[in-house]
């Protein structure tokens, strides 16, 4: 498989000012890699790809490369709502070094099929790297199918993965199914945590998923023992996994719940999330903290 395992959709860190804390976000770049991770995407949705300029994610990229590149993978998620940006950040993500880039669906107007192949096959010919699809139907309004992915997949040799962040296993089955079809070495991800051991069984890759910027330890763990199988020790991690979800709903909004359990396990971060959103707070903390312990 080109890509295959656990890969953590980073957190954005900046100060309380929202200017991008380097210093932070490399000490948890570097707890990602050395807890044995299998790569990192940079600007998914818990990264708040949606209120990052440019410029930022540019010297993010940059960024990330050296830091992390070379320990574990390196995806930057492309997506705008601006489609020059788009096809712009994923050239710039090429020169920068990185593994992939991970294109969400265009939002608000959610693209018909031959949109979507108009888009992803810009974006697919605008760079030689792997490109990882995006599907997160709940917030984007539209769905990749399973027909439309096999497709991409077959018109565009370096379209080679998909991210299928929909709740239920059957559409990624059928993702699989066709996408495979087209392209035996096509990668398959649950983008939910609870997701990894029934994305295996359904000869999927593995995960992206948010709980991993905060205990990334337990994942790694997980995914070791599925490959030795070891599947009591995989199907402890999973109940581990399944009693952690809790912590998604502390807060108002996802990423403040992730960002505010990465700070109670220890890493001093800002919690602040873009405006506009309701922030994490003390009580919030203390919540995640019981649910942590």
């Amino acid at each position: 498989m080109m890509f295959e395992g656990i890969f953590c959709p980073s957190i954005t860190i900046t100060d309380d000012e929202g200017n991008i804390d380097f210093d932070s976000w490399g000490k948890h770049l570097d707890h990602l890699a050395d807890a044995g991770l299998d790569g990192v995407l940079i600007f998914g949705s818990i990264g708040e790809f949606y209120s990052v300029s440019l410029e930022d994610k540019k010297a993010v990229c940059d960024f990330v490369a050296k830091r992390v590149g070379g320990r574990m993978k390196v995806f930057i998620g492309v997506g705008d709502t601006n489609y020059a940006n788009v096809l712009e950040l994923t050239r710039y993500a090429e020169k920068a070094g990185v593994d992939a880039v991970l294109a969400v669906s265009p939002y608000y107007f959610g693209p018909s099929a031959p949109t979507a192949e108009k888009y992803f096959g810009g974006i697919a010919e605008a760079t030689k790297l792997p490109v990882i699809l995006y599907n997160f139907p709940a917030r984007t309004g539209t769905d990749l199918t399973p027909e439309l992915v096999a497709s991409l997949a077959s018109k565009y040799p370096n379209i080679c993965g998909i991210k299928d962040t929909v709740d239920t296993i059957s559409h990624t089955r059928k993702v699989i199914h066709a996408a495979r079809a087209v392209n035996p070495e096509f990668s398959v991800f649950s983008g939910f945590d609870e997701y990894y051991l029934v994305n295996r069984v359904s000869g999927g890759n593995g995960v992206v998923c948010g709980l991993t910027n905060v205990e990334p330890e337990l994942f790694a763990k997980m995914h070791a023992a599925y490959q030795a199988g070891d599947f009591a020790t995989a199907v402890s991690c999973a109940e581990r996994i399944s009693k952690l979800m809790a912590v998604y709903d502390v807060c108002d909004l996802f990423v403040s719940a992730i960002k505010a359990a990465v700070k109670v396990n220890g890493l001093p971060i800002s919690t602040k999330v873009f405006e506009p959103a309701i922030q994490a707070t003390e009580a919030d903390e203390a919540a995640i903290a019981e649910l942590l312990a």
